[in-house]
């Protein structure tokens, strides 16, 4: 059974999405609030992510929103000290209070930034902590995300790993299925 998942996929800017205003983000979060709910519903008790702006804050805040019906958990754990301090001024919020919400929260390492062995260090971790994960993310153009595609493709070789895709395929269907539902934020 599937108690612990890993949520990742495109960065905000990846995404061109350059604000807590954007008109995609309704319906991104229902796609992935929907996704969850059947994990959860499944048996799922943990999300866990590495607190990237874009699909992983905006899952904490998901998550956040379904504590009030499900008994479910969410924990950040960054790859390093003080991944948020380029960040602009709201997102830098957003993810100080989703920090401090958050059922665990914990540094993979204590220092700043060192090198890019940080990220490979994180997700290994994330994969092996968990038992599935779900990508927000188009295979032909990974971006960001292709780095732990990779890695739990890798994992999955010898290890009862599932991996699950959320495409822009299931996003359009998504806002088709709201708009013929009349559904509005």
């Amino acid at each position: 059974m599937e108690k612990t998942m890993v949520v990742t996929g495109y960065k905000a800017y990846e995404m061109n999405i350059r604000s807590a205003k954007d008109d995609r983000l309704p319906y991104i979060k229902k796609a992935i609030k929907d996704r969850l709910i059947g994990f959860i519903e499944n048996g799922g008790e943990w999300v866990l992510t590495s607190g990237q702006i874009g699909i992983e804050l905006w899952t904490c805040e998901v998550v956040l929103e379904l504590k009030a019906d499900y008994d479910i958990k969410y924990a950040i754990i960054p790859p390093f000290n003080q991944q948020e301090i380029r960040w602009q001024e709201q997102d830098q919020e957003l993810y100080f209070h989703l920090v401090n919400e958050a059922d665990y929260y914990a540094l993979l390492y204590e220092d700043n930034y060192k090198g890019p062995y940080q990220f490979a260090a994180r997700d290994s971790w994330l994969i092996e902590k968990s038992d599935c994960c779900l990508l927000v993310v188009d295979e032909e153009f990974p971006g960001s995300v292709g780095f732990f595609l990779d890695r739990a493709k890798q994992y999955r070789e010898s290890n009862d790993y599932a991996i699950y895709y959320m495409t822009s395929d299931d996003l359009n269907d998504t806002i088709r299925e709201m708009q013929e539902n009349n559904q509005s934020f």
